[in-house]
Formats: C-alpha cells, structure tokens, sequence
C-alpha cells in the first residue's frame, strides 16, 4: 500500500529561533527540528542552532532541504555564507522575507549566477508562509517505493537431482572426517 503524504524539508536561515513561529520544536542538537503537520502532509523546518560557531550545522541543513527559507536583515559575511552554501549544494527552491527595510534590488548582485536568483520575495506572514509550504509539500510527488533486494532477484531454482548429489557427497565429506580424527 503506498500512501500519498506529501514531505517538504526546509532549511530556515535567518534570527535564531525564527522557526519557531513556523512548527513546533523537535529534536534539537546543532541543528533544530521544527515540525509542520496537516492532514498527511508535513513541512520539517531545519534550523542550524550552532552556526555561525560551527559551519557543519549549516552545511547539515542545506544538504537537507528540499527548499530554503532565507531572513535577511542586513548583508553581512554570514549571509554570504549561506549564498555560498545553498548554491554549492544546489537547493534550487526557496523564499527570501526581507527585513529592516532591505529591498530585492539591495540583494539581487550577491544573488545573481547562483541557485538564489530564482527565489521567491515573499512578506514576512508566518501563516501565510507555513500555508504555502504545507500547499507545496502537498504537491510534491511521494517518493516511488524501494523494492526489497529479492524483488530484484532472479527466481532460483534447483533439480531434485543436484540437491540429492550435494547431500550425499556432504554426507560423504562428513563421514570422511569423522574417519580421519584420531
């Protein structure tokens, strides 16, 4: 039975704890878990708690995310940093909420050439962005089922004739060694 639950993981980079307003918290090391559920559909939003004190967390969200959702405050090294890190990683899907009245004209040079240039601006509306994420988890096809290795297998049949030969000469080895032990 194969059922259609639609899964969406994106990776938030943006003020610490801003998924929050997203999903409720999850398991949480380097990185946060936040989780988003209706019906069969879910959106697990994967924060990197302990960047930018270790890079790993970042490289461990992006490397997950189907999509990204990115908070932009002011330009800084660190938002070049996940520039960098989502188009080295090629998460081709993603949202940009602009803050402290940045403008999509402030970023497009550090967006352009890379994977963010095709990003949506969206407003700043954590209902409205966890509608749309839910919407396009819904969306996504469910992943096609991973056959069993012996589904792949081909059907192995063996003669009568050639079990009885390997039982009598393992009867024979058998009885051979036993002869042989002082």
């Amino acid at each position: 039975m194969i059922w259609n639950m639609g899964n969406l993981n994106v990776a938030v980079l943006g003020p610490e704890g801003y998924a929050k307003s997203l999903g409720k918290r999850g398991t949480a090391s380097d990185i946060t878990f936040y989780n988003l559920k209706k019906g069969d559909d879910t959106v697990t939003f994967i924060e990197p708690t302990r960047y930018p004190e270790r890079l790993a967390p970042l490289f461990y969200a992006a490397s997950m995310a189907d999509a990204a959702l990115i908070v932009v405050s002011e330009i800084t090294p660190i938002f070049g940093e996940w520039v960098l890190m989502l188009d080295e990683v090629g998460v081709g899907r993603g949202y940009i909420v602009l803050q402290n009245y940045l403008v999509p004209e402030d970023l497009m040079p550090f967006l352009r050439g890379t994977v963010l240039e095709r990003y949506e601006f969206v407003d700043e509306d954590p209902i409205a962005l966890r509608d749309r994420l839910l919407a396009e988890a819904h969306t996504r096809a469910p992943s096609d089922p991973v056959p069993a290795p012996w589904d792949r297998s081909p059907s192995i049949t063996t003669s009568t004739s050639a079990v009885s030969e390997r039982s009598s000469s393992a009867a024979s080895c058998g009885a051979a060694s036993r002869s042989t032990i002082p």
